[in-house]
């Protein structure tokens, strides 16, 4: 992983962020609530801005950090979030009207491997973004990567699970070792995809980028 202080320096390069985005991320860090760090939800955004994204379903909202990033990054976009826990949702219901970003951003109360169906309705969408349970990332990603565009990418987060999957060391907690080792199977079987090319960027606590193949 990058060097503390290289990171602490790249992220005192970055834009300043409105009030209401520094109160989510102080509300996150003092209620454990997970959401992007700062290096990975910039990289993210500045990926989204260079294609352009008109649609993009997110998997996984928890209060509504980085669909609101993303609606205030690209203003003609549309996003669909989904959510299982009740009173994450309801934050984020809270957060879009305070941020004035609930026009872009459709908040759907749920487990998404349960409302495909309903998420079906909102097809097709420009870029998957799988930031949810981690044991279930393979089946995220089989459940609505048909839903993606031709040119459709799949964006997933916390692919290196706090370096875990690098090392060799034992894991004393068996919940941590079983989902280090999902983590892991996930990560080799997403770069082995036939149909996508996979890179993982080192950043924060890793993130995959795949974008479907060339004929």
């Amino acid at each position: 992983m990058v060097n503390q202080e290289i990171i602490q320096y790249v992220e005192s390069l970055l834009p300043k962020k409105e009030e209401t985005i520094v109160a989510m991320e102080q509300y996150a860090r003092e209620h454990g609530v997970p959401i992007m760090d700062a290096l990975s939800i910039e990289t993210m955004l500045h990926i989204l801005k260079l294609i352009q994204p008109m649609r993009i379903l997110e998997i996984g909202t928890a209060i509504g950090y980085s669909a609101i990033r993303m609606a205030k990054a690209l203003p003609n976009a549309k996003i669909v979030t989904i959510e299982r826990d009740e009173e994450r949702y309801k934050q984020a219901r809270m957060y879009t009207e305070q941020t004035n970003t609930k026009k872009q951003i459709t908040l759907l109360f749920g487990d998404a491997l349960d409302i495909n169906d309903e998420v079906k309705k909102y097809a097709p969408f420009d870029v998957l973004f799988i930031d949810a349970a981690k044991g279930q990332y393979r089946r995220f990603f089989e459940l609505y990567e048909p839903m993606l565009s031709e040119k459709g990418i799949i964006i997933t987060d916390n692919v290196l699970f706090k370096g875990l999957v690098a090392t060799n060391e034992p894991i004393e907690q068996k919940r941590i070792r079983q989902l280090m080792k999902k983590i892991r199977a996930y990560n080799e079987w997403l770069v082995a995809h036939p149909s996508y090319e996979t890179i993982i960027i080192p950043i924060g606590d890793g993130m995959a980028i795949s974008r479907k193949r060339g004929e």
